[in-house]
């Protein structure tokens, strides 16, 4: 059987498969999985088109992990060929561990288990079954292995993995003001010191991937919509495990019921490998058949919530610079108990939270700019342009979101 496929990608054109074990790894359930969980969770009520999902995202990086390479090696650096595939492995499973809706589920099935974890979890069983073979890639995936730069390919600032998101969220979405690079960025690529660097021509790049990254986070990642349809999606999903914990019948296929009738904590998870079958098993489509049957419950909280889910009746959501005032929730507190909801009942109408972006930090993997002298400097030291310093900076925004589409008075 012919296993060095050619895959169509809408966003690179032509992909490869590498080589025999990448394409086995590639039609390993745990892996076929990722076509059903949508790369962008509830984006697409903002952007229709936001349909992707993590398996093209996989593939894409793997591309894209292939052309750094390749870079590297024309520039003299001495890459074996079993480092090669480890690290087209390491970077094509990197996101294996992405439960329904990305993020979701980190906050309501799990308690403190980051898609990480699970993503070497994962990376470890299949080394398990295939006898040893992902060995070499789940030291690079932690950062273990000595040749740290393969890493950094893997998982920093600048690493393939943002690279491909960037550049897929983009074209499927539509926003162009997250249009990167790409090639150039590659291109530039060298590594000094064992330590990933840009050549200093390709700094324009960097400085328009990082502005790139803080617009694709305001307009798409942590658009006002996405955020009100995950809050929703995450008061659904508690109200049933609520209902369950109670002893009250709820909808749910079966491996996703074992999380909801089930706290699940990280030594939970390790000590059973119940927890890690179920998991490998759940994905989109289970939660999307959970919130239609639920639509339908008895319970009018867990029924109404789901129905404006279905039917995009979503909450109405007000950002501020600082954190809502006694007064602005009393407000809120108000018009629910108008409409007959019981206050016991209103932290499921009325929800506060708050989002962060910051494009660059300095205190993590740093990019790192090889200098026309061949010094090293960082890219917030190397760039003339002071919002790269700017970049740096945490900015915070608080929301809140409530079902009556009210507006706020201060």
């Amino acid at each position: 059987m012919n296993k060095r496929k050619i895959l169509n990608d809408p966003v690179y054109g032509f992909i490869t498969i590498p080589s025999d074990f990448v394409f086995d790894l590639i039609e390993h359930p745990y892996f076929q999985r990722l076509r059903r969980i949508r790369q962008l969770g509830l984006a697409e009520l903002v952007y229709p088109g936001a349909l992707h999902t993590r398996f093209h995202h996989a593939l894409g990086a793997m591309h894209l992990m292939g052309q750094a390479l390749n870079t590297l090696r024309s520039k003299g650096h001495l890459i074996w060929d079993a480092e090669w595939e480890a690290a087209q492995i390491a970077i094509l499973l990197h996101d294996a561990g992405h439960g329904p809706f990305s993020h979701v589920l980190e906050k309501t099935i799990f308690t403190n288990i980051p898609h990480e974890y699970l993503s070497l979890q994962i990376m470890k069983e299949l080394s398990r079954q295939l006898g040893g073979r992902l060995d070499l890639a789940i030291q690079m995936f932690e950062g273990s292995y000595p040749r740290h730069f393969f890493h950094q390919l893997i998982s920093s600032q600048l690493d393939m993995d943002r690279m491909d998101y960037l550049n897929r969220d983009c074209f499927f979405t539509g926003v162009a003001e997250g249009a990167i690079g790409t090639d150039r960025i590659i291109k530039m690529l060298d590594v000094v010191d064992d330590q990933l660097v840009v050549e200093f021509k390709g700094i324009l790049s960097i400085e328009n991937f990082l502005n790139a990254r803080r617009l694709m986070y305001w307009q798409v990642y942590l658009h006002k919509t996405s955020i009100c349809a995950e809050v929703m999606l995450i008061q659904a999903i508690r109200r049933a495990r609520e209902l369950v914990m109670s002893g009250e019948a709820v909808f749910a296929p079966p491996h996703f019921s074992l999380f909801l009738t089930n706290t699940v904590t990280l030594s939970q998870f390790e000590e059973d490998s119940a927890y890690f079958h179920a998991f490998t098993k759940i994905d989109d489509y289970d939660i999307w058949a959970c919130i239609k049957a639920w639509a339908d419950h008895l319970d009018t909280v867990l029924s109404s919530i789901c129905q404006r889910l279905l039917d995009r009746k979503l909450y109405k959501i007000q950002f501020a610079d600082e954190p809502f005032s006694q007064n602005q929730r009393q407000q809120i507190h108000q018009q629910l108990t108008a409409q007959g909801i019981p206050e016991d009942l209103h932290p499921y109408y009325l929800v506060e939270g708050q989002s962060t972006n910051a494009a660059y930090v300095s205190s993590e993997e740093r990019i790192l700019i090889k200098m026309k002298d061949g010094s090293v400097r960082d890219i917030a030291d190397a760039s003339d342009l002071p919002t790269i310093k700017a970049l740096s900076n945490i900015v915070r925004k608080y929301y809140v979101c409530w079902m009556k589409p009210l507006t706020l008075q201060s």
